[in-house]
């Protein structure tokens, strides 16, 4: 009797783990698919230029967590304080040096028509107007009006070829760098120039999207134009100005 016990509660045992595996393995198949899948979904928004002078910051699950991120800096009322009050003069005295370098390199005239990429408050198109280019208008997630309307660098809310020149100091924000130049070389004019201020001896602050390293992954996404002039400059952070010109 005792060794029918014993083999009873063995088999007893035997059909709970063989249950308890039946149950596990679905679930274990499920979650590795699931697993295996979210990472091609990061793979393809992180690794878009394999170019590794250009890194994409993991840590976006979707593109509204990339909004909502951008959004906590644009809205912060601390920071948007102090870009009206205590950074305004300052920044716009800036800008306009850079702009009226521009103007003597023959890129920019009084006539020019120029979009402001990620302009927050329009500190860089109030200081074109100030200096004679009248028709400027600033874009970003956030609008500012007059001086900035609402729209999203990777899907630009303008025409095709309307734009003399184009100027970002934002580039580091692009999630779709590819998108971001893009956007930039459809609304630009043949003939066309974008100005970028880049960080490329520095990481940028920790709202920033990617990492440039050097200038060779924004000449090989710049496919419709040509490189005019690398520079060093001191712009807010920001060291290197590239200026391209849309053939």
């Amino acid at each position: 009797m005792k060794e029918i016990s014993v083999s009873s509660s063995s088999i007893i045992i035997s059909k709970y783990v063989f249950f308890i595996v039946l149950i596990t393995i679905p679930i274990l198949l499920f979650l590795s698919h699931r697993s295996s899948s979210s990472s091609v979904i990061i793979s393809t928004t992180t690794t878009s230029n394999s170019d590794s002078d250009l890194k994409i910051r993991p840590g976006y699950s979707s593109y509204d967590s990339y909004i909502k991120k951008q959004l906590n800096k644009t809205l912060n009322p601390k920071l948007r304080k102090i870009w009206t009050t205590r950074d305004w003069d300052r920044k716009i005295e800036v800008f306009s040096k850079f702009f009226g370098e521009l103007r003597n390199r023959n890129l920019l005239s009084d006539s020019s028509k120029v979009l402001c990429i990620g302009a927050r408050m329009g500190q860089e198109v109030e200081a074109l107007k100030r200096v004679g280019v009248s028709d400027s208008v600033g874009m970003d997630l956030v609008p500012y009006p007059p001086l900035v309307v609402k729209g999203d660098f990777h899907n630009q809310p303008f025409d095709d070829e309307i734009f003399d020149l184009e100027f970002s100091n934002v580039f580091d924000h692009a999630l779709f760098p590819e998108k971001f130049v893009s956007e930039i070389e459809r609304t630009l004019k043949t003939g066309g120039i974008c100005v970028l201020h880049v960080s490329l001896s520095k990481r940028a602050d920790k709202y920033s999207a990617n990492d440039l390293y050097s200038v060779e992954p924004l000449k090989k996404l710049f496919k419709r134009s040509e490189l005019v002039h690398t520079r060093t400059v001191d712009g807010f952070g920001l060291d290197t100005e590239v200026v391209f010109r849309k053939n």
